[in-house]
């Protein structure tokens, strides 16, 4: 198998040739080590696409490129976005939506366009490529952190949202709908374009649980997703749906397959149990992720990743797993790194 079909076959619950892998936000400095991106020397199994960055963002990217290195302010990427949105929380001001009070408050608001021609013009070749060396493409909307609930929150500041969502339904649905229109439209956009993966993003959840009652998520984004996956896949009917949120959200799996979603992520193992997800779904819902804490990848040794990725091996595949750390690793040692990907190989033939 090549990597498109491993990964297509895991993704679908089905046993591959070898379990595929991923290292997700991976932005450690790599030069002097590897001449080539992390994806290329280390073998992974995905390849990402996503929309340029927006246009008039010298000013925003000029000062991100004379940060020091030990200076971490997340992807890039992302944080160039915040710019066309108006948020800015790296100069402590006001949310966008924070002094909203009407609808005609929000409707006064300009929401950025996404879907400008200019920022996915390349896009369908560009997977064309990657598909011609064998590889699975997958490709993330662009948004504001978070499709529609993170989105949501930082537009309207945190403490006003969840008020919204209790109290004034009429202004968290009427911004909820728009940001859903604005993630159909660029979800079809990468359809179109031909990617394996739609990948959606969105943190609803803390280590201890979820931060809304699965009753208010039903309610307000349940129903909203799934007319976006649905959109989705009748544009490219083999489309392979990825949700990711951070901490415990056990409480929604069931709602995520109910919905069509193929894979969840990151299933971090000090937060949610796998195995447990893996006995009531695992025909239905594959797992991306569930290899380590974050004191495993910054603070453990390699001899303790080699043996996390075994045992991750044996208690969740062979099938539907595609195996990546369960937390960002921007200050892993790469030795840690090299590790995961080695047992992997290792322990991951079948």
């Amino acid at each position: 198998m090549n990597s498109r079909e491993r990964v297509r076959e895991a993704l679908l619950c089905r046993k591959p040739d070898l379990i595929p892998k991923a290292l997700g936000f991976f932005d450690q400095d790599l030069e002097a080590i590897a001449p080539t991106a992390p994806e290329d020397y280390f073998e992974l199994d995905i390849r990402y696409v996503e929309f340029d960055p927006p246009d008039n963002q010298d000013t925003f990217r000029s000062y991100l490129d004379t940060l020091p290195q030990d200076i971490h302010v997340g992807n890039p990427a992302q944080l160039r976005t915040y710019h066309e949105w108006h948020y800015h929380p790296e100069r402590g001001t006001a949310r966008p939506l924070s002094g909203a009070r009407s609808l005609k408050d929000l409707a006064d608001y300009a929401f950025p366009d996404l879907s400008n021609p200019n920022r996915h013009a390349g896009l369908t070749k560009k997977v064309q490529r990657l598909h011609a060396q064998g590889f699975a493409v997958a490709g993330a909307p662009p948004h504001l952190g978070g499709e529609l609930f993170e989105s949501a929150w930082r537009l309207r500041g945190f403490e006003n949202f969840m008020i919204d969502l209790v109290y004034r339904s009429e202004i968290a649905d009427y911004l909820l709908d728009q940001l859903t229109s604005m993630l159909i439209e660029n979800a079809l956009i990468l359809a179109r374009a031909g990617v394996d993966i739609l990948l959606l993003d969105d943190d609803v959840a803390m280590p201890t649980g979820l931060m809304i009652g699965p009753a208010t998520w039903r309610r307000h984004f349940k129903d909203r997703l799934d007319r976006v996956i649905s959109i989705a896949r009748e544009e490219s009917p083999e489309l392979l749906i990825f949700y990711h949120c951070d901490g415990d959200f056990t409480r929604l799996v069931p709602d995520l397959v109910d919905i069509g979603v193929n894979v969840v992520n990151p299933i971090q193992p000090d937060c949610m149990d796998a195995a447990a997800i893996k006995r009531e779904f695992g025909d239905r819902l594959a797992i991306w992720g569930a290899v380590g804490s974050a004191r495993l990848w910054d603070w453990g040794s390699p001899d303790q990743v080699r043996s996390e990725v075994k045992r991750c091996i044996q208690a969740l595949g062979p099938q539907g797993l595609l195996l990546s750390p369960a937390y960002d690793i921007d200050f892993a040692p790469f030795e840690n790194i090299a590790t995961f990907v080695e047992a992997v190989e290792e322990f991951g033939r079948l």
